[in-house]
């Protein structure tokens, strides 16, 4: 199981480096999207990965550990949040200039005119 939970941490991970690494908005946001979700289950994993285990500590031999369901519950509403607010900026920014590349190159003559 441990094996199972690692590979899907990496392989979230290596697909939002990726798409965080494009040069359009869109894939951008998923690309962060998806390693929120990485942090999310790594988080969720390192309170212990215990099948059928009560959440809180009891006369119980096991237990889980439930400040890191506290923790991932609270990041999935702020990772909700921050994505609305990410989707409307690009959107906004999108509108503005009917392009969605990330990096926008400077134009050089520009620079030389504003210098001097």
């Amino acid at each position: 199981m441990e094996i199972l939970v690692a590979s899907a941490i990496g392989i979230l991970t290596a697909a939002g480096m990726y798409l965080v690494l494009r040069l359009r908005t869109f894939p951008v946001i998923l690309g962060v999207s998806l390693l929120t979700y990485a942090v999310n289950v790594f988080l969720f994993a390192s309170g212990r990965l215990t099948v059928a285990a009560p959440p809180i500590l009891t006369d119980a031999t096991r237990y889980t550990d439930p400040l890191p369901q506290a923790l991932v519950l609270t990041a999935i509403v702020i990772s909700f949040g921050m994505t609305a607010v990410v989707v409307m900026i690009s959107l906004g920014a999108y509108l503005g200039t009917d392009d969605d590349h990330v990096d926008e190159m400077p134009d050089p003559d520009a620079a030389q005119e504003d210098a001097t």
